[in-house]
């Protein structure tokens, strides 16, 4: 097993980590980046992206994330591909164990970014980006005057759906209970709005039409009569949460209720050397653009960090 020792290396490539490669690179750290199982993050599965600054007609998500790694790459981060298998963050310098490579490093930023939980179709997987979308303010924009369906039954679905509300011409909400979980006051706002309507005690069994490349409904179970019947909508917009990816760091770094990374002072975690960015700490906004300026501050909190433990040699005046 080869060892390979860095000031600065940072797990995940998508915005948040992407961009934490080009600053730290910009600053001569020479910082590697370790790709992860899904290369580039959510980004990938999307299609078109605009609202990312700077690209007026918009640019398809995997192109976004293969310009911003050419990018970080130009000015000299080392990018690899593998999974990292196991972090010890016990002492320093901290020790990254991948397939091939052990990797001893003085700081670490974590950018493994948080995964949406999904309700495991096939239908749902093949239409990823062609209509159905974990993201409202993403997506919404694209369902302009059209039906679409909202799957979950907590805040952030009655929020999506409520947004949504702003594009689609109906919104419908699909939830396996005959009661919310979400807060009160969202209830409230989600059953008076005139534009959306509720499926109770229902799932949704397929996404509908693979075959065509596009949503055109969905196919709903009553799990108390188990009559189905099929929904005609244009978008489907699954609302059930998301997984931050911090199992390689449980007992190890700090976070809340939800598994999210905790953060202070910009992007120091608990363990002093270790910075956390996107969507890894980030239970709110969940943009990439925001994903992306964490990153820009974890890096320069990381180059700011090796500066304290290695000042730059003074130079006396000569008397």
């Amino acid at each position: 097993m080869a060892t390979l020792t860095k000031a600065v290396t940072i797990i995940g490539s998508g915005p948040a980590g992407l961009t934490a490669g080009l600053y730290s690179a910009r600053a001569n750290l020479n910082p590697l980046v370790i790709e992860g199982l899904e290369a580039g993050g959510q980004l990938m599965l999307t299609t078109a992206v605009d609202n990312f600054p700077g690209f007026a007609d918009g640019i398809m998500g995997p192109d976004l994330m293969a310009a911003m790694r050419a990018q970080a790459e130009r000015f000299g981060a080392e990018i690899i591909r593998g999974n990292v298998t196991a972090v010890d963050l016990s002492s320093r310098p901290f020790v990254i164990t991948t397939g091939d490579d052990r990797i001893e490093t003085q700081t670490l930023i974590v950018a493994t970014g948080a995964t949406a939980k999904l309700l495991g179709l096939p239908s749902e997987r093949a239409l990823m980006g062609h209509g159905v979308s974990t993201c409202a303010t993403c997506d919404g924009f694209f369902f302009r005057d059209k039906p679409i369906a909202v799957i979950g039954g907590g805040d952030s679905a009655l929020e999506e759906a409520i947004f949504l509300t702003r594009f689609a011409s109906h919104v419908t909400l699909v939830h396996r209970r005959d009661t919310l979980r979400a807060s009160k006051i969202m209830q409230d706002k989600a059953m008076a709005n005139p534009k959306i309507t509720f499926e109770w005690d229902t799932e949704v069994v397929e996404v509908l039409d693979p075959s065509r490349g596009a949503v055109n409904g969905v196919v709903l179970r009553n799990l108390k009569t188990e009559a189905r019947k099929t929904l005609a909508v244009d978008g489907v917009f699954v609302a059930i949460g998301h997984t931050p990816n911090t199992g390689l760091f449980s007992g190890q770094l700090e976070t809340d209720a939800g598994g999210y990374l905790l953060t202070h002072d910009g992007s120091r975690t608990s363990v002093e050397g270790v910075f956390a960015c996107g969507d890894v700490q980030d239970h709110v906004y969940r943009q990439a653009i925001t994903a992306a300026g964490s990153g820009c501050m974890a890096a320069l909190d990381a180059e700011r960090y090796l500066e304290s433990i290695h000042p730059p040699p003074t130079t006396s005046s000569p008397s």
